[in-house]
């Protein structure tokens, strides 16, 4: 095959970048309906770990990335899962079959209040493992020119995975943000970055920052 000299290890570019927060909603906080059917102390010994990373990783290092992207003019934007309907009578078998749902409007749909969207920011539901089998958010993203995509959220090894992978079958160059995103396990969370690495960048938070405030 000829060598086209390409690389993912390219640096955001100034109006062709966005920041997308994946599933980041009250569903999967403490006292959401993720666990409304679990008795507490299963809560306890099997989200423990999440729950901690969550407070004390993950969602501090999304609000730093989420300050800088305002703050360079880049696109934030949320996808959560939200049914279309009352009933959930629309979401995909798998997430049936699994029990993941979030009523159209309820408070599990909403983003969490630590990086709830301001003004005019783009909040896309979505029924399925990834934002870009169940929603038109590709249409949106080269309607806005995008080209680099932050990705961070939850879960790393579902849902974020599915999205770095099919970004980059779409032709983005995804810069995973490997602090900013959880899921249920030191194990997993490992595994998932060994996974997806070939797919995507990985920087820390803090290397992402530097890069947005270079726009500036």
């Amino acid at each position: 095959m000829k060598d086209f000299g390409l690389t993912r290890d390219v640096p955001l570019q100034k109006g062709q970048t966005a920041l997308l927060f994946i599933d980041v909603q009250k569903y999967s906080a403490p006292g959401g309906g993720a666990y409304a059917h679990l008795p507490p102390a299963e809560v306890e010994a099997t989200y423990a770990y999440f729950f901690r990373e969550m407070q004390e990783r993950a969602v501090p290092n999304m609000q730093r990335l989420q300050r800088a992207a305002r703050a360079a003019s880049v696109e934030v934007m949320y996808t959560v899962i939200e049914s279309l309907t009352q009933d959930g009578r629309d979401l995909s078998l798998d997430y049936k079959i699994s029990r993941l749902f979030c009523p159209k409007g309820s408070h599990d749909a909403e983003v969490l209040d630590e990086i709830a969207p301001t003004g005019d920011e783009i909040l896309i539901p979505k029924t399925s493992s990834s934002v870009f089998v169940s929603t038109h958010i590709h249409y949106v993203l080269g309607n806005l020119g995008v080209k680099y995509l932050i990705l961070a959220g939850i879960l790393t090894d579902q849902c974020v995975d599915s999205a770095v992978r099919d970004a980059c079958d779409l032709g983005y160059l995804v810069t995973l943000a490997t602090d900013a995103c959880a899921t249920l396990s030191a194990e997993r969370q490992r595994s998932a970055l060994a996974n997806n690495r070939g797919y995507c960048r990985q920087l820390a938070t803090e290397a992402i920052v530097a890069e947005l405030a270079a726009f500036a």
